[in-house]
């Protein structure tokens, strides 16, 4: 079968596809991404042995860019004719959607990683339930990453039950348990890093992704402040970059370039060895589809402290791997974080279950099976 998939940027075929693409391919299917142009398409080509085709998308709303975009997708797709679209990511998920449709793709899935609409208001948010919904009219069946955002889609009224399905347990592309390990493999690289951030004596409360306000990052640090005042030494180690799109306070930015203890690295490649500077880990998204974080966390022994928010509920089971908050309850996450600093019994028993979790449900392979088996249905037919 020949199948091709649409995201909008190269980084979510170079993380949340990888080892899936190349699975696909050793199991005989044809497989091309559509993604915008990047200078690492070339490596993701070779690595996961597939074919990649450059198309401008951009990721913000942009009318004329996005039906130039839409016309170039329909023309590819028209010209090679695959059997099979899979779409995703919101930009790429919508024209992807819409180009195959108009191309007569014989099978069109939108896979739903996640709805940006749940931290936006008025007309913006009415707009992105109607394109959401077009998406959806467009597609043939709706893959989401967990239950909690299948649900939300059917609160929202976005698809029928019938068309919205989850595969396994969920996740878009699982987590490598052999890279996210318990286990240091370098004990050098660690040290390394540890002398790198001035990370001195005392807790390591962590936290990876980008440094946005949608990402909790104010609540997070208000947190960590309050918990300083009486657990001490403490430090907060943020792996990601500050980005300029939905910025964070200035108070909270000031508070990130004065803190002696707070730790940014700002991007990084690899962030499996980061884990193991941590002794637990701090996931305060407001939403997400199912988020690899916290997964990736708990694969490396960690406890996970999250908000009840869409993915991060599938993440972590409550008072078992980690504990959930609600969104945006300083006070309710500054409680859990004490309680586990406090009780490394309960951080180690958690970890251990969270891992046993992931290796059980989560490991890459399992996941990329659930696709493998989900496409060989459409070949039966």
């Amino acid at each position: 079968m020949h199948i091709i998939y649409i995201v909008t940027v190269s980084m979510t075929a170079d993380n949340l596809l990888r080892g899936q693409l190349r699975a696909l391919h050793e199991h005989g299917h044809e497989v091309n991404v559509i993604t915008s142009p990047s200078s690492d398409l070339e490596a993701i080509s070779v690595r996961e042995s597939v074919d990649v085709i450059a198309v401008p998308i951009q990721r913000e709303i942009n009318l004329f860019q996005d039906i130039l975009s839409l016309w170039y997708l329909f023309r590819v797709l028209y010209a090679i004719k695959p059997d099979l679209v899979n779409a995703s990511t919101p930009k790429a998920g919508l024209l992807g959607m819409v180009a195959a449709c108009l191309a007569k793709v014989p099978i069109r899935i939108y896979q739903q990683r996640g709805l940006r609409l749940e931290t936006t208001t008025g007309f913006m948010r009415k707009l992105l339930v109607q394109l959401e919904k077009t998406a959806v009219f467009c597609a043939h069946q709706v893959v989401c990453n967990s239950e909690s955002l299948r649900a939300r889609c059917l609160e929202l009224g976005i698809g029928s039950p019938e068309k919205l399905i989850v595969l396994g347990a969920g996740s878009s592309n699982g987590v490598d348990i052999k890279r996210f390990h318990p286990q240091i493999s370098d004990d050098n690289q660690v040290n390394s890093l540890k002398k790198q951030l001035n990370l001195g004596e005392g807790h390591v409360i962590g936290f990876v992704g980008r440094l946005v306000k949608d990402k909790g990052i104010e609540e997070l640090v208000a947190s960590f402040t309050a918990i300083s005042q009486s657990i001490s030494p403490l430090h907060l180690l943020l792996v990601g970059p500050l980005e300029e799109g939905d910025p964070i306070s200035p108070e909270t930015r000031n508070t990130l370039e004065t803190e002696q203890n707070i730790h940014i690295t700002g991007y990084v490649d690899d962030t499996a060895p980061y884990y193991h500077l941590m002794d637990l880990l701090v996931f305060s998204s407001y939403r997400e589809g199912f988020p690899n974080v916290p997964l990736e966390a708990a694969a490396s022994g960690l406890p996970v402290i999250g908000y009840k928010a869409t993915g991060t509920v599938d993440a972590i089971v409550d008072g078992e791997t980690g504990l959930l908050v609600e969104i945006g309850d300083i006070e309710s996450l500054s409680k859990s974080i004490k309680f586990l600093l406090n009780n490394p019994d309960r951080m180690i028993e958690m970890g251990k279950r969270g891992r046993e979790r992931v290796v059980e449900q989560f490991a890459s392979e399992i996941v990329w099976q659930n696709w493998i088996e989900y496409y060989s249905q459409f070949l039966e037919d």
